[in-house]
């Protein structure tokens, strides 16, 4: 088994074209890294493909795609795959991440749809991770999706499935903390007890968002709201666990101006400073009972 590992640290922020103006102007320091979909930019010239190397060339950057349809039936898209393979080159990106579910059947289904969660399944997806591994000739990371109903035939739960298919295919997880708290709701779980049995080490980074509540026991993953006070919460106890690693604020639509989002930024970094800090103080503590 080898380590997750991730080029990044500190807050990164989804680079929508909306925000490349006010960026433009100056990339505040709270800012990490950023994070784009590789299909919105592969194959962009012109202008708008000379800006996009602007920010490439001066901030990290990490790729989390859309249509790589995982678990779904038809073939692995390879052509793609091989464009992205030189996009991740040519930008000098490092970290790739996907969604564990599926989008695509004969043609894109523009949702992500999960996958039933059995042994087969385990075996199908980790065999293609393994194959998109072997093409990007990179490690990537596969993201706990959120989901509104088991697929028909299940055997196992989420957690074990997710724990299953990372193991067998030797891959990254990138945890959605929001995901975890959707889930939670909608499925009925302890979100703590499944962040119990995350490997840590396999942890490339996370995400965190806002969602929409349809009802006490409904949330649907929308991307478009304000993070809630209990995903922050969750987030913290996430750091506590595993550390601080580096967090992505996710916001696809109802996009706020920059000064809105730099809040939801600031506070993932009060956040981090804030159990670096208790960790350090822990570290110290038990240095000292050891008679260190």
């Amino acid at each position: 088994m080898t380590v997750a590992s991730c080029p990044v640290n500190g807050a990164g922020l989804g680079l929508r074209r909306v925000l490349m103006d006010p960026l433009a102007e100056r990339v505040p320091d709270s800012i990490g890294f950023f994070e784009v979909a590789p299909e919105n930019w592969i194959g962009i010239g012109g202008a708008m493909g000379r800006r996009f190397r602007e920010f490439t060339e001066r901030y990290p950057f990490v790729l989390h795609g859309l249509s790589l349809s995982i678990g779904g039936p038809s073939p692995l898209d390879e052509t793609f795959l091989r464009k992205l393979a030189r996009f991740m080159d040519e930008h000098g990106i490092e970290c790739y991440t996907e969604h564990l579910s599926y989008c695509s059947d004969d043609g894109h289904l523009y949702d992500l749809l999960p996958i039933p969660f059995t042994e087969a399944a385990v075996h199908y997806v980790a065999d293609r991770i393994r194959r998109v591994q072997d093409i990007l000739g990179r490690r990537i990371g596969m993201e706990n999706a959120s989901f509104y109903t088991y697929a028909p035939g299940s055997e196992m739960s989420e957690i074990d499935f997710i724990l299953a298919v990372i193991d067998e295919a030797d891959c990254d997880l990138l945890l959605d903390v929001n995901n975890v708290y959707v889930n939670s709701v909608n499925h009925g779980y302890d979100p703590l007890a499944f962040l119990d049995r995350i490997p840590g080490e396999r942890i490339c980074y996370l995400h965190i968002a806002g969602h929409y509540r349809e009802a006490e026991d409904l949330i649907v993953d929308t991307h478009g709201a304000d993070v809630i006070d209990p995903v922050w919460q969750l987030l913290e106890e996430t750091y506590r666990r595993f550390g601080v690693l580096p967090t992505l604020l996710e916001r696809d639509f109802n996009i706020p101006p920059l000064e809105t989002l730099l809040i939801e930024i600031d506070r993932i970094r009060e956040i981090q400073a804030r159990c670096d800090t208790t960790r350090d103080r822990q570290e110290a503590s038990s240095h000292h009972a050891r008679g260190g």
